[in-house]
């Protein structure tokens, strides 16, 4: 607990500011660019794509509903995958979180790492598809901008979206970081990684055998190189870790293979897997050590001291954040009636009503019904399943529960059209009789 709570000390004001970045860049950059200039099979669309999500911050769940709708919105495979490259690797609250516990120059190099990357795996996609004809492109209907108009409503948006949804989206995955970081540095003999010093091809092959396919997001991955370069990993290897880890994981390799097809998921991972070795070959034998060990030092040293007060402050008004974030996120109330909890809610409840024509395949009826949404793991998730059926024609309203994974669909619809759309989200889904 000792070592995870230090962690906690060195991040939290980075990371509450690096929350704070994050709402103002949701309430005040409009949505509309991130989709005006993507549609192209060009060059062009790409770097857009990653300039885009280089800064955004949407971890590595949030990411693959957002670029499946930039791809649904007409953005061309390269534009998607080199967004589905940048955004998860990076953002304006890991970047501080980064520079607060791994040093500047981790800082700066990770953007420059994720930039590059994504602009050599999304024109890779452009090159191998370049003879496809983009289907989706001007297919799907613009929504408007839903966000609130005025400067007061908008700051208040951006603390919401930081301070609250923000931290349900990641909170988890932070505190596991935290705890991962803290049980390696308890756990791990401090000479472990000193035998393959002189390997470090292989110490980043070992990283990325275990990156690759587990979840972690950006920030919450910094903990964990810490806690590794601390057992005498190479900054390089590190380096793997933080970009592999949260660029790529099992549900993204599905999805991207089920939405963007086989070709483009090999692509996708074999441009992930090339910048890491590539950039953390470079960070071992090219660029000084001390850059990125100093601060790592720095921060074993400060372990033995008396934490800050304002560190302290900070890390009690995050750790009530966090806590309250992830209290709302399981708390549960249904919509569709005056209960607390009612048994439309329940993914088990199946109805004992019913009528001759419910088993016509497909009949559009004007009701309320139930499907089971699997894969969403954040707001983000559920925002987008949400947007899109509500674009749906003939649909009145739709309520989605993060949850328990319910989508409440109202309309003149077939069931065929909603379970579309949701797995054309990457998602998988199933009417609830």
């Amino acid at each position: 607990m000792h070592e995870i709570w230090n962690l906690i000390n060195e991040m939290s004001p980075y990371l509450l500011l690096g929350f704070g970045f994050a709402g103002l860049l949701h309430a005040f950059v409009p949505a509309q660019i991130y989709h005006r200039y993507l549609s192209k099979n060009d060059f062009r669309s790409v770097l857009w794509a990653a300039m885009i999500g280089v800064p955004l911050p949407l971890c590595s769940c949030g990411v693959i509903p957002t670029a499946m709708s930039l791809r649904k919105e007409g953005a061309s495979k390269g534009a998607t995958t080199s967004f589905l490259i940048a955004t998860p690797q990076t953002g304006v609250d890991s970047i501080l979180a980064t520079a607060s516990l791994l040093g500047i120059p981790f800082a700066i190099i990770r953007p420059i790492a994720a930039l590059v990357t994504a602009l050599f795996g999304g024109q890779l996609v452009n090159i191998a598809t370049r003879t496809e004809h983009n289907e989706t492109s001007g297919s799907a209907s613009k929504s408007s901008n839903e966000r609130p108009q005025g400067l007061w409503n908008r700051l208040k948006e951006a603390f919401r979206y930081g301070y609250f949804e923000m931290m349900q989206d990641i909170g988890k995955w932070l505190m596991i970081g935290l705890v991962v970081a803290g049980l390696i540095t308890v756990f791990v003999p401090d000479d472990f990684f000193l035998y393959f010093n002189d390997k470090p091809l292989l110490t980043m092959l070992m990283v990325l055998a275990v990156s690759v396919p587990m979840y972690v997001c950006a920030t919450g991955s910094i903990p964990i190189a810490a806690a590794l370069m601390l057992k005498g990993i190479s900054p390089g290897a590190a380096l793997v870790l933080l970009m592999a880890g949260p660029a790529c994981n099992m549900a993204s390799i599905m999805v991207i293979r089920k939405v963007l097809e086989k070709k483009t998921m090999w692509v996708y991972l074999f441009s992930i897997i090339l910048g890491a070795i590539t950039f953390g070959l470079l960070i071992d034998l090219v660029l000084p050590t001390e850059w990125f060990t100093s601060s790592i030092q720095a921060t074993k040293d400060c372990c033995h001291e008396a934490p800050a007060v304002f560190n302290v402050i900070c890390s009690v008004v995050l750790g009530i954040l966090l806590i309250f974030a992830l209290i709302k996120r399981h708390d549960h109330h249904c919509d569709c009636c005056d209960d607390d909890h009612c048994e439309c809610c329940d993914e088990h409840h199946h109805s004992h009503e019913h009528h001759a024509d419910e088993n016509i395949e497909n009949q559009k009826v004007m009701n309320k019904r139930q499907y089971k949404v699997d894969g969403m793991m954040c707001s983000h998730c559920r925002a987008n399943v949400e947007k899109n059926l509500k674009n749906l024609q003939g649909v009145t309203m739709v309520d989605v529960d993060l949850a328990s994974g319910i989508a409440i669909v109202e309309g003149d619809i077939t069931d065929e059209e909603v379970l579309k759309t949701i797995e054309g989200l990457g998602y998988r889904g199933k009417k609830i009789d």
